[in-house]
């Protein structure tokens, strides 16, 4: 049940994600194949995952450092599946070194180097249709890495491609150990983090797209709100 709110302090942070030249702000790590559509950002796998198996996927990090206590914005279309959709947030070196930093290794798409690698980050799964138990019961699943940690879960309303019409808002609020998450104002998945069971308290850090080949969607309008806590509902 959501226990706290928030609303949109200013902006730091948009991009409308409607052309090449917006790409800049992007750093690709893999395998990305990039087209625009009607003024959006349509993304997929540039490597067949049929030869290159899980070497495939791929992730799009935005270049901006962004502090604690934000609300990220962005619209998101599924175009394509079978395929996994996730957004990293509060990615740092484990040292707290920029996750570009030269000293951290090479990464290039590959999974465990984003979950049991040199970083910590969360990572939010919310269009989970890449194997069949998934796709048989939908649930957007938040993790914390170092560790792939499953901390928090909840249900998943987007339905499949073939009943999808339009894009879908999503909403995603970093803010001290509260991590809560949207889809069209509905809240689905909120988590406070104790700073304990799963190592320490994460703050700032850099945020990044990232699929599971041979999913294809689209996205647009990628705005990064300072969050304003209005309330705290304590439930019985």
């Amino acid at each position: 049940m959501q226990q706290f709110q928030f609303e949109k302090g200013e902006l730091i942070y948009h991009n409308p994600l409607g052309s090449a030249a917006d790409l800049t702000d992007f750093k690709m790590e893999g395998s990305v194949k990039t087209s625009f559509e009607s003024g959006q950002l349509v993304l997929e796998n540039g490597m067949d995952p049929e030869e290159h198996g899980d070497y495939a996927h791929w992730v799009l990090w935005c270049k901006h450092h962004f502090p604690d206590q934000i609300m990220i914005e962005w619209k998101f279309k599924p175009i394509k599946e079978p395929g996994l959709c996730m957004l990293f947030f509060a990615a740092t070196g484990k040292d707290g070194a920029d996750i570009f930093a030269p000293e951290l290794p090479e990464r290039y798409g590959h999974y465990p180097q984003y979950h049991s690698g040199s970083i910590n980050t969360f990572h939010l799964s919310y269009f989970r249709r890449k194997w069949e138990d998934e796709r048989a019961f939908c649930t957007c699943n938040l993790r914390k890495s170092a560790g792939f940690h499953l901390v928090a879960q909840g249900a998943d309303p987007i339905p499949t491609v073939a009943d999808v019409k339009s894009a879908f808002q999503l909403r995603l609020i970093k803010y001290g150990p509260i991590i809560q998450f949207s889809i069209n104002d509905l809240v689905v998945l909120e988590w406070e983090d104790d700073g304990q069971s799963y190592g320490p308290l994460y703050s700032d850090g850099k945020i990044g797209f990232r699929q599971m080949a041979p999913m294809k969607a689209s996205y647009r309008q990628l705005n990064v709100f300072k969050a304003i806590k209005v309330n705290e509902q304590k439930m019985e």
